[in-house]
């Protein structure tokens, strides 16, 4: 195979990927925010809810509901980690999503969460003064398995957007000759857009995130660090939100 052919074969994969996983809620997201600029009322002064209950008259159903949005994010990881077995032979080694080693990426991890996390709030709350985002509401606590399942919703984001936008995409645009800066800034750019939903602000701050995120995986050639971040930082804000709200008041 050629150098062309075999990058225009890396390009459709990765474009179909995308088009599958995260750039598709990428295009939703950008809806989301076209239909909230159009609304009455300003952009700020609106709120932007995650996690929300599902059928919270009917247990059983919300549960089902709940359980349906775990699946779906395992299967693009999946689908991520097989098409890399197919590329290079292997996966997990390759991106770095492995038990190697364990103590050196959870103090990684958690010396990004705490980094990249107080700055994230700081940024989210002068972006909420300035107007162009939404306030977040990140979590909610209707059921008695409520925690548990934010906590799971936690782990799949971190899981598949990491492996997907770092493991995933970084790998396969190597593999098609793309410069490394080029990478970063694309894998950025398709972070931020799926967090439009939010407004301005979540998708300059997720930006920005991306380039960090982006340049650690290719400084360590370990996406597990960041999985663990990125998985520490939702579940402050999907288990923190609600149970700090009613004392909070500028949250």
């Amino acid at each position: 195979m050629t150098a062309v052919a075999k990058r225009r074969r890396i390009g459709i994969e990765v474009t179909l990927v995308l088009a599958l996983t995260l750039g598709r809620s990428g295009v939703y997201s950008v809806l989301s925010l076209l239909d909230k600029l159009t609304q009455p009322t300003p952009l700020g002064q609106q709120t932007t809810s995650m996690n929300t209950c599902s059928v919270p008259d009917r247990l059983w159903l919300s549960l089902a509901y709940d359980v349906a949005d775990y699946i779906l994010p395992a299967a693009w990881v999946g689908l991520a980690l097989y098409l890399l077995y197919l590329a290079h032979g292997r996966a997990f080694r390759l991106i770095g999503l492995d038990r190697t080693r364990p103590a050196r990426d959870l103090a990684y991890g958690v010396g990004v969460c705490a980094a990249v996390g107080s700055a994230g709030l700081a940024f989210y709350l002068a972006t909420r003064a300035l107007g162009i985002n939404t306030a977040v509401a990140a979590g909610q606590i209707c059921t008695w398995w409520s925690v548990v399942f934010l906590v799971l919703s936690a782990v799949a984001a971190g899981l598949s957007e990491e492996v997907i936008m770092l493991g995933y995409l970084i790998t396969r645009l190597k593999d098609a000759g793309w410069r490394p800066w080029s990478a970063i800034a694309l894998s950025a750019a398709v972070r931020g857009s799926y967090h439009l939903y939010q407004g301005f602000g979540g998708f300059a701050g997720n930006v920005v995130m991306g380039v960090v995120f982006a340049w650690c995986y290719r400084r360590w050639g370990r996406v597990l660090p960041l999985v663990i971040a990125h998985t520490l930082m939702d579940i402050v804000a999907f288990v923190g939100y609600p149970l700090l709200k009613p004392y909070l008041g500028w949250l």
